[in-house]
């Protein structure tokens, strides 16, 4: 089995900047209309900036939206619907954006009427997220130095391999095991990483199971 890479992994980080887009929503009627307009920055901000910014707290797939429909307009059951959407399943912004938009519709041909407006302050604002990828002075070559890297760099660059990736091709893979896919065939750790579940474990806690999962596959490429 081949022990290096044709190409070194080379370890990145993400900036996020937050910038304000003067739409806001008062109702259901009309979160449902902003999210309709939305672009993929726009999604990207209110659904995956609580896996990153909750990177110490353990997450529970909570979202912007589901947060405000629950918070400020108290409509509880229809803020867990929002709360189940499992963010992590969809390979695209977009793909998200429907499942919002038809969650929405359904609750709204269900309960026809104007419902709660909220009163002026407690408008929930559509913000957009402009990312920014920049390198590390990580790379790896074979799987100890990918081990060794992924034990420094920081939450941001694990955020930005494991969870953004996977909305770029190849879609609905993460940066890991498309490496160790392409250059050592090795679809063991694809599998491995798979199982493991971003909403049982912080970020942190994340790196820990996914250097446990390298190091195992290291000690078993060792004994071939």
């Amino acid at each position: 089995m081949k022990t290096t890479a044709r190409e070194p992994f080379k370890f990145c980080t993400r900036l996020t900047l937050t910038e304000v887009t003067g739409s806001k929503a008062c109702n259901i009627a009309e979160l449902l209309e902003g999210i309709r307009a939305a672009d993929d920055a726009v999604i990207y901000h209110h659904t995956h900036r609580f896996i990153k910014q909750s990177h110490h707290l353990v997450p529970e797939g909570a979202n912007d939206f589901a947060y405000w429909v629950t918070n400020t307009v108290q409509a509880d059951r229809l803020g867990e619907e929002l709360t189940s959407i499992d963010i992590v399943r969809y390979n695209s912004l977009a793909d998200i954006r429907n499942a919002f938009v038809g969650l929405l519709e359904r609750h709204l041909a269900e309960n026809p009427g104007p419902g709660r407006t909220v009163a002026p302050g407690r408008e929930f604002h559509f913000m957009r997220a402009i990312r920014f990828s920049l390198p590390t002075d990580c790379a790896a070559t074979d799987y100890a130095s990918f081990a060794e890297c992924l034990k420094n760099v920081s939450v941001s660059s694990l955020y930005l391999h494991v969870f953004e990736a996977r909305l770029r091709p190849p879609y609905g893979v993460d940066d890991f095991s498309h490496w160790f896919k392409t250059n050592f065939n090795d679809e063991k750790v694809g599998e491995a990483l798979s199982r493991l579940d971003p909403y049982s474990y912080t970020l942190e806690s994340l790196r820990q199971r996914i250097i446990r999962v390298i190091e195992r596959r290291l000690a078993e490429v060792n004994n071939v």
